[in-house]
């Protein structure tokens, strides 16, 4: 029986209907609630489909919301770098981390995707995931006075928009053609005081 002929939602016609409908609901859901907030199951929902087609085309609720906003890289890649570093290399860990996505051959999709929300994309969406799944160990982590954990994340990913814009958008030298190196040794310094130094 199909949906059509008023059987129970499930499996789309149509493959590629299927997925657009998941990422437009996912779209919505993470930009009305956060990241934790929104269920698989009412993403489902609103999709129209059983939560399992979700687990199907896009594997954890993390995975659905790198595909919403169409960045390639992995975030766990980020957050397993920065669970191993001691705390007193974190910000150039950190720079070191992002600077090495950004080059690598997945960098072009991802900064084209940075492009995007520049755009007028999604700026809700990018909160979410940077907020709440890439630098949400971060956030925990150096929250030291409690409750600055988030302005200290904030502050080290101002630090980075300004680097990634410098190097990859506007292509300014010498940081454009600086080594992942080099910049992790002059930016992570500056990355470090906002995640453990003290605030004003």
């Amino acid at each position: 029986m199909t949906a059509a002929s008023g059987g129970r939602s499930g499996r789309r016609p149509g493959r590629s209907g299927t997925r657009e409908a998941i990422l437009d609901a996912a779209r919505v859901r993470f930009a009305e609630v956060g990241f934790d907030r929104a269920s698989i199951r009412s993403i489902a929902t609103a999709a129209g489909v059983d939560p399992a087609l979700v687990h199907h085309y896009f594997g954890t609720k993390q995975q659905l919301l790198t595909a919403a906003l169409d960045i390639p890289a992995d975030p766990a890649i980020i957050r397993n770098a920065i669970l191993a570093a001691p705390d007193e290399v974190l910000g150039e860990t950190v720079v070191r981390t992002v600077v090495g996505i950004w080059d690598s051959p997945i960098g072009v999709q991802a900064v084209a995707a940075f492009r995007s929300l520049l755009g007028g994309g999604e700026p809700a969406l990018a909160r979410t995931f940077l907020l709440e799944v890439a630098l949400k160990d971060v956030r925990r982590r150096v929250d030291s006075p409690p409750g600055t954990g988030a302005e200290r994340v904030v502050l080290a990913a101002s630090q980075l928009i300004g680097v990634l814009i410098t190097r990859k958008v506007l292509e300014v030298e010498p940081i454009a053609s600086m080594t992942v190196d080099e910049l992790a040794a002059r930016v992570g310094p500056t990355v470090q005081r906002y995640l453990t130094g003290e605030l004003p």
